[in-house]
């Protein structure tokens, strides 16, 4: 899943952040060749203080492959002169906390700008200026931009995810810029990555009306969308003309619907029917020998 590569090499990212978005973005800047130090809290057993060593142990490890990983208290002097030897040697500094939990640890963006003046700084937050102090977490980042729907939990962290890409571009953007020629080449630069910015772009599908019940993507084009088969589901996205032509064809649509648009509730319905009685073997080779965009599941 991890493509590797060799861009970044050279390049010393120093992690603080935990959970899921640092963790996943600085798994994406190991991928691209950087090398990367995690500093994180002892838990009270003496093993990583990151919740998610706690509740999910396999998750922390994917995410920590390659990376080093240093333990100690912030809290103490002798942890805290533990991060700033690494920091007088790191190119990229990733944190998650709250603004003011990194007033109290002696890690405000101005300070750290004037002790490391190349030094790039990228803040994950919940969201930008005043709501930065905000409690939250991905699920009430994709509920504010209306992506939870009734009482279903969505079947990922997109806002946790989708921020820790935004946090490698932001990363990758900020080298770039900070090796051009000019003023500002080799000095350092302070940003912000927010987590309800991610969710509200990963939301604009819906927003536009894409996956809405009356969009194209959304249920409404019976080309798009999941049929019962005989034995297990199948995930249909034959959503152009060619595709949908391809489909209704193989399906036996009487021709006096052929020309009805794909939105037609009597399309949906012989479809509905006619997948249900295929298993998902029939499907696979229906569609491998069709060239019908389909995915079968149990």
């Amino acid at each position: 899943m991890n493509q590797t590569s060799t861009s970044l090499r050279g390049v010393r990212v120093l992690t603080l952040a935990l959970n899921l978005p640092g963790p996943a973005a600085v798994m994406r800047l190991t991928a691209l060749g950087a090398q990367c130090t995690k500093f994180e809290p002892v838990s009270s057993s003496g093993g990583s203080g990151d919740p998610m060593a706690q509740y999910k142990p396999a998750a922390y490890e994917h995410m920590h492959r390659g990376m080093k990983v240093v333990r100690a208290d912030l809290k103490t002097p002798t942890g805290q002169k533990q991060l700033h030897r690494l920091l007088a040697r790191s190119d990229v500094l990733i944190t998650s906390f709250r603004p003011s939990a990194l007033n109290k640890l002696g890690l405000a963006a101005g300070s750290l700008k004037r002790q490391y003046p190349s030094l790039i700084q990228v803040a994950i937050v919940g969201a930008l200026g005043e709501r930065a102090e905000e409690p939250g977490h991905d699920l009430t980042y994709m509920a504010e931009c209306g992506l939870v729907q009734g009482l279903h939990l969505p079947p990922s962290l997109f806002a946790d995810m989708g921020g820790s890409l935004w946090v490698a571009e932001t990363v990758l953007q900020a080298l770039w810029k900070r090796q051009q020629p000019g003023r500002q080449q080799g000095r350092g630069s302070v940003h912000q990555v927010s987590l309800s910015d991610a969710a509200a772009y990963l939301g604009l599908p819906h927003q536009w009306g894409l996956t809405t019940p009356d969009g194209a993507v959304g249920g409404a084009h019976a080309g798009y969308q999941v049929y019962a088969c005989k034995n297990g589901r199948v995930a249909v996205a034959a959503l152009e003309p060619h595709f949908a032509r391809s489909l209704c064809q193989v399906a036996g649509l009487p021709a006096t619907q052929a020309s009805w648009p794909m939105t037609h509730p009597a399309i949906h319905q012989h479809l509905k029917n006619w997948f249900a009685g295929l298993t998902r073997t029939q499907l696979n080779r229906l569609a491998q020998r069709l060239d019908i965009p389909l995915h079968t599941l149990e």
